[in-house]
C-alpha cells in the first residue's frame, strides 16, 4: 500500500522518474534475437511474428528505480499501461494484443511458445523480450528480486488466455487481427522491431 502510493505521488510529481537524457542514456544497441513458435493445438503462438529479445538493452544497474526507467522509455516509445510485477508461473498468452517484458531486478527462466513446443530461456536484469499476441509465456523459475516491467502498444486489447483447446480456435481469430506496433518498444519508430515485424 505505502509503495503504491509512493509511486502514485512519485509519478504526479516527477520525483523518481528518470529524465529523457538518462533515459536515453541507458539504452544499449543490441541485435536482436528472433524466436519462432509453432502452434501446438494448445497454444497457438503466432505465426507470423518471432518473439524478439534484446539481450543487456538497458542499463539498470545503476538507475535509483530501474523500473521508472522501463516505463519511462516504453512510454516514450509508444507502449503504455505499464504495470510492475513478475511473470505467471503458469501458461498464459495473449490473443488480443502484443506485450513487452521488460527486466528491471533480477533473473529468471522463462517459458516461450508452450509446455510442447517451447524453449526455456534465462532472462535477466537489463534484458528486453517483445512478445507477438499469441506467444505462451510463463515463469520457470526466478531470484526473490525478479522484478519486470510490462506494457502494450496504443493498439489491441489486453485478455488472458490459458492454452486450453476450447479457446484456440477464436484465440487464432483474434491473433490474426492484432495490428503491428508503430514503433519498437525500446529504440522507437526506427528499431529493428519495425522491420521484423512490421514491414
Amino acid at each position: 500500500m505505502i509503495a503504491s502510493l509512493r509511486r502514485t505521488m512519485e509519478h504526479w510529481s516527477g520525483r523518481g522518474k528518470p529524465s529523457a537524457r538518462a533515459t536515453a542514456s541507458a539504452v544499449r544497441v543490441r541485435r536482436p534475437h528472433r524466436y519462432w513458435f509453432q502452434d501446438d493445438g494448445r497454444m497457438p503462438n503466432n505465426p507470423h511474428l518471432p518473439l524478439v529479445i534484446y539481450r543487456g538493452a538497458v542499463r539498470c544497474a545503476d538507475a535509483a528505480d530501474p523500473a521508472a526507467l522501463f516505463e519511462e522509455l516504453f512510454n516514450l516509445n509508444g507502449w503504455h499501461d505499464s504495470w510492475r510485477n513478475g511473470i505467471y508461473d503458469y501458461p498464459h498468452y495473449h490473443s488480443g494484443t502484443h506485450e513487452v517484458l521488460g527486466i528491471a531486478r533480477g533473473r529468471a527462466a522463462v517459458r516461450f511458445g508452450g509446455e510442447l513446443l517451447g524453449k526455456d530461456i534465462d532472462l535477466k536484469a537489463g534484458d528486453v523480450a517483445i512478445v507477438p499476441a499469441g506467444t505462451g509465456h510463463q515463469r520457470l523459475t526466478a531470484t526473490k528480486d525478479f522484478l519486470v516491467v510490462g506494457a502494450y502498444p496504443s493498439a489491441g486489447e489486453y485478455d488472458e488466455c490459458h492454452g486450453s483447446e476450447q479457446e484456440h480456435a477464436s484465440a487464432v481469430n483474434s491473433i490474426a487481427r492484432v495490428p503491428a506496433p508503430e514503433s519498437d518498444p525500446l529504440y522507437g519508430r526506427n528499431g529493428p522491431l519495425v522491420e521484423l515485424w512490421i514491414n
